[in-house]
């Protein structure tokens, strides 16, 4: 079964100009209708750090849910975050960034490995008994950009750690657009064989030109799980100076037709997202 993550969050994060809270509550209305297993649809961290985020909880709250509706996730960093995610009585999943670089998590989080461990942890046992499942990235996954050593067994030993603290949800992601498809193929097919309980997925930031050959390479080795923005938006602001568009959910819909298996995704409703992302634009292009 394939599973499909739209990520609003990840398209609005690194919009320089704030977005008005009723357009993003009025697009993540949009994609919660678009038959996607999950929605990424905001983060509880510093506004001072993601200032377009700081209105997650007010926009969060005034969702319209469907009756089926996805399962709501939000991005969060440490036990003040998580709390306020719990308060809200609507996230079923949290995530957190992190990495297989130390550099990358240093930039990102201003922390280390041993105290990303130690905040995975004390954030988990908040959400102990009840029905909020994790999703812990590992960023980098695929290879180093800032001269930090990496390798496959680099990335399943991070994978381990993890995997100790009771983490069965670990996509892989490369932030900077810069894994080839053999790369990705290698480290799926190890992590895959060696972590079989674990939903390994892709969150990938690619040139569009690229991105089938990447996920046929994801594909062949075993993924089930995928993280997209409608329209390729968005990037990670603290990855790099420039930043660099994520997998189109369209393009994903591309590639499984073109494999003739269904993602359950609702193109219309696709396309009614689409026209909505013209709203950011238009909102940076006026400032």
């Amino acid at each position: 079964m394939i599973k499909i993550t739209e990520t609003a969050r990840d398209a609005m994060q690194g919009i320089k100009y704030f977005i008005p809270t009723d357009v993003k509550i009025r697009y993540i209305n949009t994609l919660l209708r678009c038959g996607f297993t999950t929605v990424d649809c905001g983060s509880f961290v510093s506004p001072k750090v993601i200032p377009q985020m700081a209105d997650s909880l007010m926009v969060i709250k005034q969702l319209q849910l469907p009756e089926k509706h996805p399962e709501l996730m939000a991005l969060v960093v440490n036990e003040r975050g998580t709390q306020t995610a719990i308060e809200s009585g609507r996230i079923s999943c949290l995530s957190y960034p992190f990495s297989v670089s130390p550099t990358f998590l240093k930039r990102n989080l201003n922390t280390d490995e041993a105290g990303a461990l130690l905040q995975i942890r004390n954030m988990t046992l908040l959400t102990e008994g009840r029905s909020i499942d994790w999703v812990i990235y590992l960023s980098m996954g695929f290879g180093n950009p800032y001269g930090d050593a990496w390798s496959k067994e680099k990335a399943a030993d991070s994978a381990y750690q993890l995997y100790k603290l009771g983490v069965r949800r670990m996509p892989l992601s490369d932030i900077l657009g810069e894994a080839k498809p053999d790369t990705i193929y290698k480290v799926y097919e190890y992590l895959i064989k060696s972590f079989p309980e674990v939903d390994f997925g892709l969150h990938l930031h690619t040139k569009p030109s690229e991105s089938f050959v990447k996920l046929e390479a994801a594909f062949e080795a075993g993924v089930n799980s995928y993280e997209t923005v409608i329209n390729g938006f968005g990037g990670c602001p603290t990855a790099a100076d420039e930043m660099v568009g994520n997998l189109s959910t369209q393009e994903l819909m591309h590639f499984f037709e073109s494999k003739k298996i269904q993602t359950g995704l609702q193109s219309q409703t696709i396309q009614e997202a689409a026209q909505q992302t013209v709203h950011f634009q238009n909102i940076a292009a006026s400032k």
